[in-house]
């Protein structure tokens, strides 16, 4: 499965970026990954690889590009408990810079770069994030209703930007919420909002999960997290981007 290394155009200069896709000749469809706080590393083309293996050309962004090329915060191979303070001492500066306005401006470059690549398939996308990817991944959706038929995001602040983004939302929406982030009674206030905006969404605790469960490389992976995160991501772009049941 190639990983291919990108510069894509923004508002605010070049963003660095790979893609991975099936190395058939054949069109794909697109789905753009945002990555979670912690940024590119080799988790995330794990990741990306193992998406294309089922179809589809994954782009993946460096959504802190203005602050240099990927990786703009060295990391440790794994990411303990122990080193989290000092990296997101580092990081937090990156992500309060990273405001809902870029987040909107990046998107409309990624989407525009997503959908004129040879190797993507005409038709709408999908759009998936992890932890602020995920908020990420929503306001791109809602941006862009007749682009984005899919969103999905894990472990993800997806109430901050409140009920007006599930107002604007038209894509079929996957939320999978890590245990230790949600309480019954913010899980049911979140749903409330969903209904109210009128989404078409699945939302559920993955159980026996903490923040950021998707990640290999932390403490705080989840091997039956993850797997239930292909378990509900790949058949929602099954039936969104293919159309197969």
């Amino acid at each position: 499965m190639p990983l291919k290394t990108l510069h894509i155009p923004t508002a605010d200069g070049q963003a660095d970026a790979f893609a991975a896709f099936p190395d058939d000749g054949a069109q794909h469809p697109g789905v753009l990954m945002y990555a979670d706080g912690f940024g590119i590393r080799p988790v995330l083309r794990d990741m990306a690889r193992e998406l294309a293996e089922h179809g589809y050309y994954v782009l993946v962004p460096n959504t802190f590009h203005r602050h240099g090329p990927a990786p703009v915060v060295e990391l440790p191979a794994h990411i303990g408990e122990e080193d989290r303070p000092a990296v997101f001492a580092r990081l937090m500066p990156l992500i309060e810079a990273h405001t809902a306005e870029r987040v909107l401006s990046d998107a409309d470059a990624y989407l525009g770069f997503l959908t004129t690549r040879p190797e993507v398939g005409a038709g709408p996308v999908a759009v998936t994030g992890y932890c602020i990817g995920g908020l990420y991944a929503m306001r791109t959706a809602a941006a862009h209703p007749a682009r984005v038929a899919a969103v999905a995001a894990f472990h993800a602040p997806v109430g901050v930007d409140g009920p007006d983004l599930f107002s604007r939302l038209t894509a079929r929406v996957h939320l999978g919420h890590a245990e230790g982030d949600m309480t019954p009674e913010a899980l049911d206030g979140l749903h409330r909002a969903l209904d109210a905006g009128g989404v078409a969404y699945t939302s559920e605790v993955y159980p026996g999960t903490t923040h950021g469960f998707t990640m290999s490389d932390t403490d705080a992976f989840s091997a039956s997290g993850l797997k239930r995160h292909w378990d509900r991501l790949l058949p929602l772009l099954d039936r969104t981007l293919t159309k197969r049941e």
